[in-house]
C-alpha cells in the first residue's frame, strides 16, 4: 500500500486518504492491494455514467519532424488525467482527450511549451455529460499494414471518433467513439467502405453482451414484438436482431438486469411457443481463427490438386520418352496438347482459388493503397497471361514456339496459400493466453435459492454466462469459482495461482472475496455473486490482454511508413528490372548464351520481373512488431505480469532507473502496532478507543493497524462500536481531526501538531527518534491539544527485497526510494535493502517531480508504487509499474500490473521486455534480410556471374516463408523463463491474513 502520504516534518499522519477516494470498495479483508481505476480526484460515478472526458486541441508552433510530434505526446501523456493525446506534424495540431478533475488546459498547453513549442487553444468541447464510448470490431481480409493503415486512418477521420487503432495481427480494430455523434453502425459501414469486412465484438467497456437463440419465431411481427418486450426492460440499453440466425444479441448493465430474465421474458412473450437460450457458439477470436486455418488449408489443398499436375507436365513427365511424345502432340499448328492441359489446370487456380487476390487487389487499389494482393495479382496475372499470348500465337502461326509459365502462376498461388495457411496457425497460437485465460471460467454454476432465513430451499445447475448479480452460487471441493463474490457460508482454501501467480492457497471464509476462476480446494462454500460478465475480474484481465496486444508499439511506426511506399517502389523495380534485361537482350548487351534454351530474351526478362514482384513481402514486415507484442504480453499475462501493449513493453526494455514506492512496495504494506508510549494518566483501552474513534473513517493501512490493535484490547466485542465522532477532517500528508466525547482529537504527524500550535514534550521527541532509529513509523496523539501519546507502527521489509535491488544494479539499472514517510523510517529501509538515493516527506505531485527530474537527468525512469497516492508519479514515469492488484484490475494510472505481491515481478517485467525487444529486432532482420538481399538475387543480380536466377515459383515460396518465419520468431518467446538468478531467490507471494 502506499504511505501514509509525505511529511513535511519526521512524521507520518495516520489518514491522508480523504472520504471521497476509491477505497470504500476494497473488501473488509482486502487480500491484494488495490489500484484505483481512474485518474486521481476522479471518482468513479463520474467517469462510469458521464464520461468526464474533454477534448482540446492545440495549434503547435515550431515543429519540423515526427521527433518533434512525440516528444510533444510523450510531454502531455505524462501528465495525470489524459486519455489519450496524438499529436499531428502535418497539420501541427495537438488533440488531448482528458479527465478534467486531474488535469487541466492550460497545464497541458504549458506542458507543450515545456518541450520548446509554441501552443494556442484551437477548439474545445465542452460537453462534459459527452459519453466516451469503446467498440470492438473484428476485420476480415487485411494482408499487410498498409490494409490495417487504411482502416485506422479511415476510422479516424469520422467526426465523432476519439482513436482508432487497428491490429494486423489480431485482425482487430478498437475504436473510441462519441455516440452521441456516431453509432457504432457507421464505424462498421466505414471497415465495410475501407474493403474489408466487419463483425462487431463488442460495444462499452462496462456495458454486458450477450447473444441468445430463439426457437420458435416465424414472423417479423414476432421478432418485433419480442424485441420490444426486452428494449423496454430497465438495464437494457440495446438489442440487434440477426433473423437469419433466429439470434438477438443484448448489449445490458448487469447492475440492472440480466440473461435469465431475457429467456423468461422471451419465453412468456410467446405464449409458451418459443423457446430461448444461450446462442451456441466459440470462443470469439479463436473460433474465428479456426475458421480462419480451416479456409485456407482447403484453399491449398484444392490449389495443389491442380497445381501438381501442371508441375508434373512442365517439369518431370517432359523427361519420360513415351510422354513427352503424347505431351508434344500438336493440336493446332504448333499448340500441344501439354500446353492444353496445364492451362485448363492452370486457370482454376488463377481465377476461382486466386479470386481472393483479385477482390483483395481491387478494393487496395480503389482506396489508393496497394497492397500484397496488388504484388500476387501482378506477378500471376503476367505469368498466366503471357502464357495464354503463346498458346493462342502458338494455334495461329505455323512457325511460333512459344513458352508458356502456367506452373510460375499456378505454383505461386499455391506456396503463397500455403505460407499464409502457416502464417495463420502460427498467428493462432501467439494468442493461446487468451484462450487459456478464457478457458479458466467454469461451464455450469450451481444456483442457490434461500429463503428469508437464509437456508437453501433449491439447488439447480445452470449455464454459467446465465449467472446474475446478486446470485447466491455453491462452490464444492475441486470446483472452479463460478464468479467474483463475497463468502456468505463455509470456510475453504482456495488457489488463486491462476489469476494471481501466488501458489499458495488463501484462506476463505464467512466475508472474504474470491475471484472467479480460481479453484476451491476443500471445504464448501456459498459465494453471492458481485461481478459477474464483462465486470468479473478474469474479464477484465482478459480485456487488458487484448487490449495490450492491439496497442501498438511505438517501434511499429517504422514498418508503418516503410509499408506506405513498399508496394509501389516493388512495382516500380519489376517493371525496371523486366525492362533492363529486355532491353539488353535486345542490343545483345549479354552473350545469348545466357538465355535458356526453352525461352528467349523477352521471357527471360519477363521471369525476372515476376519475381521481383513476388519475392517482395510487405506482410513479414507488418507482422513483426505485433506478433512478439502479442508473445510477450501473453507470456507476461502468464507469468503474473499484465503489460498494458507495446508502448509499455518498448520503454522497459530502455529502463535504467527505478523509483520505489515504500509502504506496500518494499514492505509487506500490513503496517502493525508495535509499540504505544503513554504521557497521560489513562488506561491503554481508553486511549485506543478515541484514538479508533477517530481513525475509523480513514481506509488508510496505518489507521486500520491502530483499528485492529484497539480491537484486541476489547477481546469481548466481536463487532466492538466505538464511539460517536463529529466534525472529522483528514488533512492529507499530516492527520486527521475529529471530535470524541466532547474531546478534540488531533492524530498525525509533527507538521500538524506545531501547525495546530501544541508543544511536544522531550518525552514524546525521545518516543519518536525511537521509532525511527528502528525503521518504524511514529504518530503523535493530541487530547484537547495536549500530546497524550505516541504510537509506533512497523511495516516489515518485503522478503527478498535486498536481492532483488542487487539483481537490478547487476543489470545496471539504478534504484531510489520515494516516499511519503519520514526521514529516518525511509533511510532505515533504504539501508536495509541496499538503495543509497532517498527522498522522504514527499506530497504526491512532488514525487512526479522528482521523476521527471530524473527523466531531465537523461534516465528511463519506472516508478514502482501501489497505485493509490502514486498515480502522478506512475504516469509521470516512462513505465509505471502497480505492485500488486486484487478484484479490481482495470487501472488506468500503470503501464504494468504486478499482479502478485512479489518485488521480484519487476525484474521479470523488465526482463521479458528486453527479451520481446530483441525478437522484434530479430523479425525486423528477417523481414528486411528476405527483401533486401532477396529482391536484387530475384532481379538477377547474380546471374551474370554464377548463372543462378531465382525462378519466381520459388521466389513466391520466399515470399511465403517471411512471414512464416518471423511468426516463428515471435513464437519462440513462449519459451521464455525468467532469470535464473529468481529462481535460486525462490521468493514466496506474501500473503498477510
Amino acid at each position: 500500500m502506499s504511505e501514509r502520504s509525505f511529511m513535511a516534518t519526521k512524521f507520518i499522519p495516520v489518514s491522508c486518504i480523504c472520504n471521497g477516494s476509491n477505497l470504500g470498495s476494497m473488501s473488509p479483508r482486502p487480500h491484494y492491494p488495490s489500484m484505483p481505476r481512474y485518474p486521481n480526484g476522479l471518482s468513479p460515478k463520474q467517469n462510469r455514467e458521464d464520461g468526464s472526458v474533454l477534448k482540446v486541441v492545440f495549434q503547435v508552433t515550431g515543429m519540423t519532424c515526427s521527433a518533434c510530434a512525440t516528444s510533444v505526446e510523450k510531454s502531455v501523456k505524462r501528465l495525470p488525467g489524459i486519455r489519450e493525446a496524438t499529436v499531428d506534424v502535418v497539420t501541427n495540431r495537438a488533440h488531448v482527450f482528458f479527465y478534467p478533475s486531474s488535469v487541466t488546459e492550460e497545464s497541458i498547453r504549458e506542458a507543450i511549451e515545456d518541450v520548446g513549442f509554441q501552443a494556442t487553444w484551437v477548439q474545445e468541447e465542452t460537453d462534459i455529460d459527452k459519453p466516451i464510448q469503446v467498440c470492438r470490431i473484428r476485420i476480415n481480409g487485411m494482408t499487410c499494414t498498409s490494409c490495417s493503415s487504411t482502416v485506422e486512418s479511415a476510422l479516424q477521420a469520422l467526426r465523432g471518433v476519439q482513436s482508432s487503432n487497428v491490429a494486423l495481427a489480431t485482425e482487430e480494430a478498437e475504436v473510441y467513439y462519441d455516440p452521441k455523434v456516431v453509432s457504432y453502425n457507421q464505424l462498421l459501414q466505414t471497415v465495410e467502405d475501407s474493403g474489408f469486412e466487419a463483425i462487431l465484438i463488442s460495444i462499452g467497456e462496462d456495458i454486458s453482451k450477450i447473444d441468445i437463440e430463439i426457437q420458435g419465431i416465424k414472423t417479423d411481427h414476432s421478432m418485433g414484438t419480442v424485441t420490444k418486450s426486452l428494449r423496454a426492460l430497465p438495464g437494457v440499453q440495446d438489442v440487434d436482431v440477426f433473423p437469419q440466425l433466429n439470434k438477438i444479441s443484448i448489449s445490458y448493465k448487469p447492475d440492472t438486469t440480466g440473461p435469465r430474465i431475457f429467456i423468461e421474458v422471451i419465453e412468456s412473450t410467446g405464449s409458451s411457443h418459443f423457446k430461448a437460450m444461450i446462442y451456441p457458439q466459440g470462443r470469439g477470436r479463436d473460433s474465428h481463427r479456426q475458421q480462419e486455418i480451416k479456409q485456407y488449408f482447403t484453399y491449398f489443398l484444392w490449389s495443389l490438386i491442380f497445381t501438381v499436375p501442371v508441375f508434373l507436365t512442365s517439369m518431370v513427365l517432359m523427361y519420360i520418352p513415351g510422354i513427352k511424345r503424347v505431351l508434344d502432340a500438336k493440336v493446332v499448328n504448333k499448340l500441344t496438347i501439354g500446353e492444353i492441359l496445364r492451362w485448363e489446370l492452370s486457370t482454376p487456380v488463377q481465377f476461382i482459388i486466386g479470386r481472393r487476390f483479385y477482390i483483395g487487389s481491387y478494393k487496395a487499389l480503389r482506396h489508393g493503397s496497394p497492397n500484397m494482393d496488388v504484388l500476387v495479382a501482378l506477378g500471376t496475372n503476367a505469368a498466366y497471361f503471357y502464357s495464354v499470348y503463346t498458346l493462342l500465337r502458338a494455334a495461329l502461326s505455323r512457325d511460333f514456339e512459344g513458352t508458356d509459365f502456367f506452373e510460375t502462376s499456378a505454383m505461386l498461388i499455391t506456396f503463397i496459400l500455403l505460407g499464409k495457411y502457416l502464417e495463420v496457425l502460427a498467428k493462432g497460437k501467439t494468442s493461446e493466453a487468451i484462450a487459456k485465460l478464457m478457458d479458466l471460467a467454469p461451464d455450469i454454476a450451481t444456483l442457490l435459492t434461500l429463503d428469508e432465513e437464509g437456508n437453501v430451499i433449491r439447488e439447480q445447475e445452470i449455464d454459467s454466462r446465465l449467472m446474475q448479480k446478486n446470485d447466491v452460487i455453491k462452490i464444492v471441493p475441486g470446483a472452479k469459482v463460478a464468479s467474483d463474490g463475497l463468502v456468505i457460508w463455509g470456510e475453504s482454501h482456495v488457489n488463486e495461482s491462476m489469476i494471481t501467480g501466488e501458489a499458495k492457497p488463501v484462506t476463505k471464509r464467512k466475508g472474504d472475496t474470491v475471484i472467479g476462476g480460481t479453484v476451491n480446494e476443500n471445504g464448501v462454500l456459498h459465494i453471492k455473486a458481485t461481478s459477474v460478465g464483462s465486470e468479473s475480474a478474469l474479464s477484465q484481465i482478459v480485456r487488458l490482454v487484448e487490449s495490450a496486444q492491439m496497442a501498438k508499439a511505438p517501434v511499429q511506426k517504422f514498418a508503418d511508413r516503410i509499408s506506405k511506399y513498399f508496394v509501389p517502389m516493388v512495382i516500380t523495380l519489376s517493371i525496371s528490372t523486366w525492362f533492363a534485361w529486355f532491353l539488353a537482350g535486345d542490343l545483345h548487351s549479354y552473350p545469348h548464351s545466357w538465355i535458356p534454351s526453352s525461352m528467349d530474351s523477352f521471357e527471360l526478362a519477363l521471369q525476372f520481373g515476376i519475381s521481383v514482384v513476388v519475392i517482395a513481402c510487405p506482410c513479414a514486415l507488418g507482422l513483426a512488431t505485433p506478433t512478439a507484442v502479442m508473445v510477450g504480453t501473453g507470456v507476461g499475462a502468464s507469468q503474473g505480469v499484465l503489460i498494458k501493449g507495446g508502448q509499455a513493453l518498448e520503454s522497459a526494455h530502455k529502463v535504467n532507473c527505478i523509483v520505489f514506492d515504500k509502504t506496500g512496495t518494499l514492505t509487506v504494506g500490513k503496517p502493525v502496532v508495535v509499540n504505544t508510549r503513554l504521557l497521560k494518566e489513562m488506561l491503554p483501552r481508553e486511549f485506543y478507543e478515541i484514538v479508533a474513534a477517530t481513525e475509523v473513517n480513514s481506509e488508510h493501512p496505518l489507521a486500520k493497524a491502530i483499528i485492529e490493535y484497539a480491537k484486541k484490547l476489547r477481546e469481548d466485542q466481536e463487532k466492538p462500536v466505538w464511539p460517536e465522532v463529529q466534525d472529522f477532517v483528514s488533512l492529507t500528508g499530516q492527520g486527521v481531526k475529529a471530535i470524541v466525547r466532547n474531546k478534540e482529537i488531533i492524530v498525525g504527524n509533527k507538521s500538524l501538531m506545531l501547525e495546530s500550535n501544541i508543544s511536544i514534550p522531550m518525552d514524546a521527541e525521545e518516543a519518536l527518534a525511537e521509532a525511527e532509529g528502528m525503521a518504524q513509523t511514529g504518530i503523535i496523539v493530541s487530547i484537547d491539544r495536549e500530546v497524550a501519546g505516541v504510537i509506533a507502527i512497523s511495516d516489515p521489509l518485503k522478503p527478498g527485497a535486498r536481492e532483488v535491488i542487487s539483481i537490478l544494479k547487476s543489470m545496471k539499472v539504478k534504484s531510489i526510494v520515494v516516499t511519503g514517510d519520514n526521514w529516518g523510517t525511509a533511510n532505515s529501509i533504504a539501508k536495509e535493502v541496499g538503495i543509497e538515493a532517498v527522498i522522504a516527506e514527499a506530497k504526491p505531485e512532488q514525487k512526479a517531480e522528482k521523476v521527471k527530474d530524473l527523466q531531465a537527468s537523461g534516465y528511463t525512469v519506472a516508478m514502482v508504487g501501489d497505485g493509490i497516492n502514486d498515480s502522478p508519479a506512475l504516469v509521470a514515469a516512462d513505465v509505471g509499474m502497480a505492485i500488486g492488484a486484487g478484484t479490481d484490475i482495470a487501472i488506468e494510472a500503470a503501464d504494468i500490473v504486478l499482479m502478485k505481491s512479489n518485488l521480484e515481478d519487476v525484474i521479470t517485467a523488465i526482463d521479458l521486455s528486453r527479451r520481446t525487444f530483441f525478437r522484434i529486432r530479430m523479425n525486423y532482420m528477417w523481414a528486411l534480410g528476405y527483401n533486401v538481399l532477396g529482391i536484387p538475387i530475384a532481379a538477377g543480380a547474380l546471374f551474370p556471374s554464377t548463372g543462378f536466377r531465382l525462378p519466381p515459383w520459388i521466389a513466391g515460396a520466399a515470399m511465403a516463408a517471411s512471414s512464416v518465419s518471423v511468426v516463428c520468431c515471435s513464437l519462440l518467446l513462449k519459451n521464455y523463463r525468467r532469470p535464473k538468478k529468481l529462481d535460486n531467490l525462490g521468493i514466496q507471494g506474501i500473503r498477510i491474513e
